[in-house]
């Protein structure tokens, strides 16, 4: 049986996990498991990601624990780490906060190390009577090798004591002394994150383990990800009062990993939860980007359910309907927002606010000049869509079609718009005008008679480019980069407010007639004011792989570096005509 609202794990999970409580009643059982899920949509983007849905989930499930289970959620989230929330952590050790991250072992040779980090409240896991309750922790790991081969790896733990065990650095992680030859006592349940092969029971240097009050895990698997590889990590570790799953990568339907057992049996009443991590002769960098750790916490005091009764279903009936005509609320603020994006006048007042707003052509103009978007017209495609050669009053003109119903598309034509159109430059493509019309969104820019770069750096390699007859000598490859030095040095240094390119790449380096470089595609770019900002931080990562700066994965911002890290990548394929690797 699927329960509408619920994805097919939670489903399954509400209706055959209640069962692992010792609890009095079954009553108390379900409430106790619906008030999980709740507490986990509370914290939770994906499921109720807006406010008022979920302070009144919230509400509704306060209602239910008050009167039923006297339970209450053990909630937090850090989709980064700040300094100001950093009294809800405890460090020990090597750990420290850095670039909104958790370094949990230091960025230096120190031939071993070891850090621990724990949210400072303790989580009571099990409640006299009831049962080991659930918990669901999901977290981003990031492991960057200082040497090579790296070691030694990352833990999420759960124990009783959070000081760092003395002797623990190196294939210990920080969980175990190895006084005790590999035991605890102090009790310690660890998911851990091996980049070395320290025991011959360790499968390999690359694999996910559960361990129980000892190093040696009691189940461990290969991965197919590569734990050393520097990128960002996903994992769910879920317990459900009966067995522990552990999910690594977007893939959450099978876990790479699950162990019937109960924690009762193997930790005290009060633990700690977090990370911990350690390095040895060889080292690595340790890294916690985000965590999110929903649970449920079941007091001893024994419900009165008389009065529940009477109350509970009038306070349902309550909060439903309210949130229901919040819900209502909100649907027609998100439909009047949607369609004010989908009215030309809307784009009209966040283009043309612009004085320097370049000329806005209509549809049936662009049509004719493209032949009705002709296929042998075609240009180039990308991800943002295509590009088609144009006439427009006897002048030659390249016309970008971005593709229809994409709200990122509607954003980076706004932006392309809005950045270009005030910057003057030889060395950038000028952009002529624009279109918004029948969903159509339209930039024109001149024409550039010798494509993009990469189709003549790249031509005698099978990397998708066309094969062209051109060649570029030494003095044209000198002209076009000190042409992208100019550019670059324009956007940052040269207009009123800085530029942050963001996407400096071969395929964006337009050559007119003479071989001139001219740097165009603005899609992703952003203005900061150099006076108070240095950077622009963001969610999302922008760029294309190969050319973004290994910084920008790990603190998600775009600096004047990071522009020009792209530069020096572009620069080293000029100079070798080859594809970054």
């Amino acid at each position: 049986m699927l329960i509408v609202g619920l994805s097919t794990e939670e489903s399954l999970y509400l209706e055959t996990s209640y069962g692992g409580l010792r609890t009095e009643g079954w009553i108390t059982a379900v409430l106790n498991r619906f008030l999980y899920l709740v507490c986990i949509w509370s914290g939770r983007d994906s499921m109720l990601s807006h406010d008022f849905l979920r302070f009144n989930a919230v509400a509704l499930a306060t209602v239910l624990v008050g009167a039923v289970t006297q339970a209450e959620c053990f909630n937090f989230s850090y989709p980064i780490f700040k300094p100001q929330k950093g009294d809800d952590l405890t460090f020990f050790g090597d750990s420290y906060m850095a670039f909104d991250t958790i370094q949990l072992t230091q960025n230096v040779l120190n031939n071993g190390g070891c850090g621990r980090v724990f949210y400072t409240r303790p989580l009571k896991l099990w409640s006299t009577g009831r049962g080991t309750l659930p918990f669901n922790s999901t977290f981003v790991i990031n492991i960057t090798p200082l040497t090579y081969p790296g070691g030694e790896g990352l833990a999420f733990i759960l124990t009783g004591h959070a000081d760092i065990p003395a002797n623990s650095a190196g294939k210990w992680l920080g969980i175990i002394s190895e006084n005790t030859m590999g035991s605890s006592t102090r009790g310690a349940v660890a998911v851990e994150f091996d980049t070395r092969k320290s025991y011959p029971e360790d499968l390999d240097d690359n694999h996910v383990g559960l361990d129980l009050n000892s190093i040696y895990s009691r189940k461990q698997e290969s991965l197919s990800v590569n734990l050393s590889s520097g990128i960002d990590i996903k994992v769910k570790v879920q317990y459900d009062g009966q067995g522990l799953s552990i999910f690594v990568g977007e893939n959450r339907s099978v876990p790479v990993i699950f162990e019937s057992l109960n924690l009762y049996d193997y930790l005290p009443q009060k633990v700690y939860v977090g990370f911990s991590a350690s390095t040895g002769v060889y080292a690595q960098i340790n890294s916690v980007k985000s965590w999110e750790f929903s649970g449920l916490e079941l007091y001893d005091d024994a419900p009165n359910l008389l009065w529940v009764w009477i109350t509970v279903p009038g306070a349902i009936g309550l909060v439903i309907g309210f949130s229901a005509f919040l819900y209502w609320k909100w649907q027609r603020k998100t439909k009047d927002h949607v369609e004010e994006e989908d009215d030309p006048g809307w784009f009209d007042l966040q283009i043309q606010g612009s004085s320097t707003a370049p000329r806005k052509f209509k549809l049936k103009e662009l049509e004719a000049a493209t032949e009705n978007f002709n296929s042998d017209n075609l240009l180039g495609r990308g991800g943002f869509g295509t590009v088609y050669k144009g006439v427009l009053v006897n002048r030659e003109v390249a016309v970008k079609r971005f593709s229809r119903n994409s709200h990122e598309g509607k954003r980076d034509f706004i932006a392309e718009i809005t950045t270009i159109s005030n910057l003057h430059h030889r060395n950038l493509v000028k952009l002529l005008g624009w279109c918004h019309e029948r969903d159509e969104l339209l930039l024109v820019y001149e024409f550039m008679p010798n494509k993009s770069l990469d189709k003549l750096i790249f031509c005698n390699q099978n990397h998708g480019a066309e094969t062209n007859p051109v060649t570029l000598n030494w003095e044209r490859r000198h002209g076009v980069i000190y042409g992208v030095t100019q550019a670059l040095d324009y956007l940052h240094n040269g207009c009123e407010k800085r530029v942050l390119h963001r996407d400096i790449k071969a395929s964006n380096v337009m050559l007119d007639s003479e071989f001139n470089a001219r740097l165009g595609d603005f899609g992703l770019a952003r203005t900061i004011n150099p006076s108070d900002q240095s950077h622009h931080s963001t969610k999302a990562i922008a760029g294309t792989p190969g050319y973004m700066a290994p910084e920008s994965f790990l603190i998600g911002r775009a600096t004047v570096q990071t522009d020009v890290y792209a530069f020096g990548v572009l620069v080293l394929e000029v100079v070798c005509g080859s594809v970054r690797i």
